[in-house]
């Protein structure tokens, strides 16, 4: 007969075995949960062939290929304008007047010389003829001949002096009228009524008909890629379908000293869609030196100073670190001038995470994007 104390004794001690064995299985699986791997998702990208071009864009405004910027060819003042900021003139047009009042006087002035010149000419030319005659008749003197011959002769001198200066006055008065040579547009006016102006000074600039060009400005560093003849594209803002084939025209042979840019000169095919002042952006290609590939700004990391990204190693899963060499930036992207080839596989964002041979896995979202940016990550070309 078992006694109530061993069966109390037999029962604590099944207890206790009990909980010893689940203390034992809590702490292994504690050690299982402390020892298991953190395997990290990532995103990614693909490297694809590097590209051995890239593309060149820069905004500019249209232009006529010639402007003429006209001023009065005498010094006046202001009195009408006649024309206003994108008219349309002809050769003919009167622009613009000055006051004509002084060189109206000289014009009278000048008549009057000349009438005066003429009653002298007349007068010497009674006085040669008068010695000519006593001299004939061996009453007058060789000498008294020569003296009415010259002052005959300097008589006809001053004539021709006055009939010379009548001629400057008259084109002085027509001066005072500012006329167009060309057909063109008024693009600028420099001056207007009441202000004082000198000879030469623009007044009024006339975008003269005919060809089209862009003007734009590029800096140094792609300056060597715009030769005079070069087929570019030009779009313009205004209409994405107004798509026109350009050729460079000039090409500016030194920098603007502020900008540090070159003046670039791009002709257009004669087009009536195109009007002056509309902006344009200039395609062109441009052979690299170097090919280089792009990567997101967010796959780039720096470790002790030098610049690295992650590879993604499908076979093992891991990650490792590898040092490139950076070419420039730009707004979406790095280009990549060494350091990765085709078919490296990239982290693209969290790279802040990363470690030496850590474990990494590819969503199947993060697979189906790496293969859609594989087009986009071997792009060249950034836009600049």
């Amino acid at each position: 007969m078992v006694s109530l104390t061993t069966t109390t004794l037999r029962t604590v001690a099944g207890a206790a075995l009990f909980a010893a064995l689940g203390l034992a299985l809590s702490g292994c699986n504690e050690k299982k949960e402390e020892t298991a791997e953190v395997i990290r998702p990532v995103k990614v990208v693909e490297i694809a062939q590097a590209d051995t071009t890239r593309k060149l864009d820069y905004s500019g405004s249209v232009k006529a290929r010639t402007d003429m910027n006209l001023g009065f060819r005498v010094n006046g003042k202001i009195v009408e304008r006649k024309v206003d900021i994108g008219e349309k003139v002809k050769p003919g047009d009167v622009l613009a007047r000055i006051d004509a009042t002084d060189y109206v006087l000289a014009v009278r002035r000048s008549q009057a010389d000349l009438d005066s010149a003429e009653k002298q000419v007349q007068t010497t030319e009674l006085a040669r003829n008068r010695a000519q005659l006593l001299f004939d008749k061996s009453v007058g003197s060789k000498s008294q001949l020569e003296q009415a011959e010259l002052s005959y002769d300097q008589a006809v001198s001053t004539r021709d002096s006055a009939v010379s200066a009548l001629a400057e006055a008259k084109n002085q008065v027509a001066y005072s009228d500012l006329t167009s040579d060309m057909n063109g547009i008024v693009t600028t006016i420099n001056a207007d009524v009441g202000q004082v102006v000198s000879s030469g000074t623009p007044v009024i600039t006339v975008a003269v008909d005919g060809e089209k060009e862009v003007l734009i400005a590029v800096p140094e560093m792609d300056i060597a890629q715009f030769k005079v003849g070069k087929d570019v594209k030009a779009r313009f803002w205004s209409d994405d379908a107004l798509v026109l084939d350009g050729k460079v025209r000039e090409v500016a042979g030194s920098a603007d000293t502020q900008s540090r840019t070159f003046a670039v000169r791009v002709s257009l095919p004669n087009d009536p869609r195109v009007l002056l002042g509309m902006t344009a952006t200039i395609e062109a290609q441009a052979d690299n030196t170097q090919p280089y590939v792009s990567i997101p700004l967010s796959a780039l990391a720096q470790r002790n100073g030098q610049q690295i990204v992650w590879l993604v190693d499908r076979s093992a899963g891991i990650v490792h670190s590898r040092a490139v060499k950076v070419a420039d930036f730009a707004d979406d992207g790095v280009r990549v001038a060494d350091g990765l080839r085709a078919g490296d596989v990239v982290v693209a964002a969290g790279t802040q995470f990363m470690t030496e041979n850590m474990k990494v896995k590819l969503s199947a979202a993060s697979a189906q994007q790496a293969a859609a940016d594989t087009h986009a990550a071997s792009a060249a070309d950034i836009v600049r």
